[in-house]
């Protein structure tokens, strides 16, 4: 009889392992050592998760000094939440920031829509390089060199593809 309730219990134990896997969310596993191809839910938000959103498209408003700064808001429970929704259970500190996907300076939002789990450990892609192309984004923007539509839409699409457009290949 203890022989039948083990294998029972072996078998439903495989059986949750099995459906565990199957509704976690994609890119949720690590990426290969040595990897460099962008991984969705790694090195790119998944886009059914983060779309991209906007708080405003208007050029005076963005490029004015001090502007991200006054727009930014996203508590800790919100925070949290993008965490739940990408599957993240726990992460050391300094392992992820919950970043904007159309960055603050060029017009993004404190949605969730436009918030997901970036990785700073991931390589080569991670926030810091995605640090740059906000920075870059918004000074060809502010410049007039592209629109804010153009902005915030190369970085919502594909950030690493608009990286490589706007900077240039990885260092």
């Amino acid at each position: 009889m203890g022989r039948v309730w083990l294998i029972a219990l072996l078998v439903v134990l495989g059986f949750s392992v099995l459906l565990f896997l199957s509704l976690r969310p994609p890119g949720a596993g690590a990426r290969p050592a040595g990897s460099s191809h962008p991984k969705m839910g790694l090195d790119l938000p998944d886009p059914r998760l983060t779309p991209g959103d906007v708080l405003t498209r208007s050029k005076n408003e963005i490029c004015r000094p001090g502007y991200a700064r006054s727009v930014r808001d996203v508590p800790q429970a919100v925070k949290n939440q993008v965490y739940r929704l990408y599957g993240i259970s726990s992460h050391a500190p300094g392992e992820y920031e919950v970043d904007h996907l159309i960055s603050l300076q060029l017009g993004g939002s404190n949605s969730v829509k436009n918030l997901w789990p970036q990785s700073y450990k991931t390589q080569p892609y991670n926030a810091h390089v995605k640090d740059r192309l906000e920075n870059k984004l918004h000074t060809l923007m502010c410049s007039g060199q592209i629109s804010v539509q153009e902005a915030q839409q190369a970085i919502a699409q594909n950030w690493i593809e608009a990286y490589r457009k706007y900077v240039g290949p990885l260092p």
